[in-house]
């Protein structure tokens, strides 16, 4: 294949599990052939391995919604809410990502007129190798 025109600055290489195009093995040949950067035969891409489910949870209540990945490098994981990125880093956000990769809801907030925790929820693991992404995983807050 013929390899892509790149300009000075590389672009985040974006490859869905277990699909490693002709530019993506350029790319992972370049990095490999960077001093002091050495691909290792071992690494390999993400691929998430427990996938979130649906949940109904209570206004006010803890919740969570589990994800696992696998890859090596360990991969990062982040998570998007209707197609936005999730803050977890902030306390006032109520949400937390914990070592597993799963998303933990300190209190689900829910109000008549502002839904902020309703959604659809995806995580996304990330390493240099590429990134996979969850199946899609609902949180309602239950009527009363």
């Amino acid at each position: 294949c013929a390899p892509p025109l790149y300009s000075k600055r590389l672009q985040p290489l974006r490859a869905w599990p277990g699909s490693l195009s002709c530019s993506n093995v350029l790319i992972l040949t370049l990095i490999s052939s960077l001093p002091g950067s050495r691909l290792r035969q071992e690494d390999t891409p993400p691929r998430i391995v427990e996938h979130p489910s649906d949940l109904i949870v209570s206004k006010g209540e803890p919740a969570t919604l589990n994800c696992k990945a696998e890859g090596r490098p360990t991969p990062t994981i982040e998570w998007y809410k209707d197609g936005e990125r999730v803050e977890t880093d902030n306390p006032r956000s109520q949400k937390m990502l914990l070592p597993s990769g799963s998303l933990f809801f300190l209190r689900i907030v829910h109000g008549r007129r502002s839904k902020p925790d309703e959604g659809s929820y995806v995580c996304v693991a990330r390493n240099y190798l590429g990134e996979a992404v969850s199946h899609n995983a609902s949180l309602e807050v239950a009527r009363k």
